[in-house]
């Protein structure tokens, strides 16, 4: 039975030579490369974040604009309709 190893002949020889000491730097020196990759992963996540966050607030501002505009018009056409019937009424009143 053969275990096929992905580490090449020349990376064992030196993983050796470098002794436990080595190979615990280099572990260290590992994490730590990893460990500040993963935090700019996140400061990356949260700048896209904080830029949705504006965007968003942005976006809830004009949609209050526009509910105020709809709402305003809707008053605006309810008071139109009004005095539409009651235009309407004084002319059949003066055709009676």
């Amino acid at each position: 039975m053969s275990f096929e190893t992905p580490l090449h002949s020349e990376t064992i020889d030196a993983l050796t030579q470098v002794g436990a000491a080595g190979i615990m730097g280099m572990l260290w020196v590992w994490e730590r490369l990893l460990s500040r990759r993963r935090e700019r992963q996140l400061s990356d996540a949260h700048d896209r974040i904080m830029q949705q966050r504006e965007q968003l607030k942005v976006l809830i501002r004009l949609v209050r604009r526009n509910t105020q505009a709809i709402e305003r018009f809707e008053q605006t056409q309810a008071q139109l309709s009004q005095v539409l019937k009651h235009v309407q009424q004084e002319i059949r009143n003066k055709m009676a």
